[in-house]
């Protein structure tokens, strides 16, 4: 299949995996690549779609500021990117294997272009997981995209329950609080930490006939466990020493509500037999009473544990989990639904500023005015990982906009730029083209690093600090490349080196860093170089200048 517009031209086999290979095949048919905007100028377009159907028939997709359109998901009224700073000249998506793979080149376009962080100036091959996994693309300095795939059968949008997000995860959460949310049965959520299960235990109270009830939220790892039985199910006066009245439990206080137990694998081998009890009866027995009492509650637990394992382990109780589990959800993770990166983000960005009187920041930039958000800084946390989910999403946007208060653009403090320095997998290396599926030209193979034009030529005032730092890392931190593809001259790149302190170079290493370094990459200079993210020249320099063999 091949598609050919003016902007991003695309052009992709027949999403039909290796031959002979049905499951893969029958994946791919029932998949569709879309692009998803993660950063605009206008901030508000953020989360819209593009759905690429004409890549499933063979027929050629152009994107540039002209088309195609985007909309928000559910919606038909359709808006192209509109931005002037992208190249009408097309960038090329092509097949280079039968497996779908994918190659980027950039064609005649002037469009500066990223994907997944690297700077792309030669031919650069993108798997078919690449593109399952999602691909961050950042386009002309203005423009983050997520390229990506969804069903090809679309999911229907049901209410939002007061959840932000619009991937096919947090559309199957909706669609599962709407079938168990009137139903009395007890739900067990299931999901790494911060993924938004309490949020999603909320939702399922507001939309059950208990909305007009209590909710109680308590998070079992933070009770004492020699407290834990007396503060679920209460407590007779007299019990212990310091009880001077009878005491109501939380399960008596959720009475006609919901009771939402957090972290339940944490429960102490005494809480899990009288939670079975409750479960079973409807009955608590309080510490020191004499006679069991009936509560009517609807138990919500989570965890992120593995239970199963727990229960083999012998940690937990088999007759628990099944009690418990009268219907599981499964709530994705971030990396799961990375197209609703953009939207959590901004949500976020949003919230935060209101909190400092800062709402102004958002408003759509002039056409030649700096955004105070520079999209290379929306690209680097789009592709991060957020092994915490949501939660440290939320806690870096609130990182992130304190530091940069009275900034005219975003501050990215010790840290964001600790926490995005965390190994993550590398992206995809550039390679030639295969020559296994025909083209209509072929690819050229080598590095194409074209002068740039007048127009591209730029004044190093325009140059911002995170610019720079995302330019070096995908040129390997060699100068003379990164100072070209910015459009600058090689000494105003050094002078704006020594100008901005988040930019590192090689004499500022110390000897005990190099060498932790070299013990961690086995002495690989290349590989040591991109870890303290100095070029390999410069490295090999301050190893000689400190006498490091």
């Amino acid at each position: 299949m091949s598609e050919t517009k003016t902007g991003l031209t695309v052009e992709v086999p027949a999403w039909g995996g290796l031959p002979g290979n049905g499951e893969r095949r029958h994946r791919a048919r029932s998949r569709i690549p879309a692009l998803t905007i993660v950063y605009h100028p206008e901030v508000r377009r953020v989360g819209e779609r593009a759905l690429l159907d004409g890549l499933m028939e063979g027929k050629p997709v152009q994107l540039s500021r002209l088309e195609p359109g985007f909309a928000p998901p559910g919606q038909a009224d359709r808006r192209p990117l509109s931005d002037r700073h992208l190249s009408r000249s097309p960038l090329v998506l092509s097949p280079v294997r039968e497996d779908g793979a994918i190659q980027l080149s950039l064609g005649e376009s002037r469009t500066r272009a990223f994907a997944d962080g690297a700077l792309v100036y030669e031919p650069y091959v993108f798997t078919p997981e690449d593109v399952e996994r999602g691909i961050v693309l950042e386009l002309a300095d203005r423009i983050v995209l997520l390229l990506h795939t969804l069903p090809a059968t679309p999911i229907p949008t049901p209410e939002r329950f007061g959840l932000i997000g619009e991937s096919e995860g947090i559309l199957r959460i909706r669609h599962e609080i709407r079938r168990i949310a009137d139903l009395e049965v007890p739900v067990l959520l299931r999901g790494e930490t911060g993924t938004g299960k309490e949020l999603v235990a909320r939702a399922i109270h507001q939309a059950s006939r208990r909305h007009g009830g209590p909710c109680l939220f308590v998070n079992v790892a933070a009770i004492p466990a020699s407290l834990a039985v007396s503060e679920l199910f209460g407590s007779a006066r007299g019990s212990f020493t310091s009880s001077v009245r009878d005491q109501a439990g939380y399960f008596q206080r959720a009475h006609g509500g919901t009771l939402f137990l957090d972290e339940i694998g944490e429960a102490p081998s005494e809480v899990q037999v009288l939670l079975l009890r409750v479960l079973e009866t409807g009955e608590v027995q309080r510490v020191g009473g004499l006679e069991p009492q009936r509560v009517d509650v609807r138990l919500i637990a989570a965890t992120d544990a593995d239970l199963e394992r727990a229960i083999e382990e012998g940690r937990f109780r088999a007759p628990l989990l099944h009690r418990l589990a009268g219907y599981e959800i499964l709530v994705p993770p971030l990396r799961e639904r990375r197209d609703d990166f953009g939207r959590l983000f901004f949500h976020f960005v949003r919230a935060e500023l209101a909190a400092v009187g800062e709402e102004y920041r958002l408003d759509p930039p002039g056409e030649e005015d700096k955004p105070w958000l520079p999209s290379s800084v929306v690209a680097r946390l789009a592709r991060y990982r957020w092994p915490g989910n949501v939660r440290q999403l939320h806690n870096a946007v609130r990182q992130l906009v304190i530091a940069s208060r009275s900034f005219d653009t975003v501050q990215i403090g010790p840290q964001i730029e600790r926490l995005l320095r965390e190994p993550e997998p590398p992206p995809s290396t550039p390679v030639e083209a295969a020559p296994a599926a025909p083209e209509p030209e072929a690819p050229e193979t080598a590095p194409r690093r074209r002068r740039p034009a007048p127009e591209d030529y730029r004044s190093p005032s325009e140059v911002t600090e995170a610019e720079i730092l995302e330019t070096l890392r995908a040129c390997r931190w060699e100068v003379k490349l990164a100072a070209h593809l910015l459009g600058i001259s090689r000494p105003s790149l050094y002078l704006l080196i020594d100008k901005f302190p988040g930019v590192r170079k090689a004499a500022d290493l110390t000897a005990e860093e190099i060498l932790k370094a070299r013990e961690q990459l086995a002495g690989d200079l290349e590989a040591m170089g991109m870890h303290l993210e100095v070029s390999k020249k410069g490295l090999q320099q301050r190893m000689k200048q400190l006498g490091i063999e």
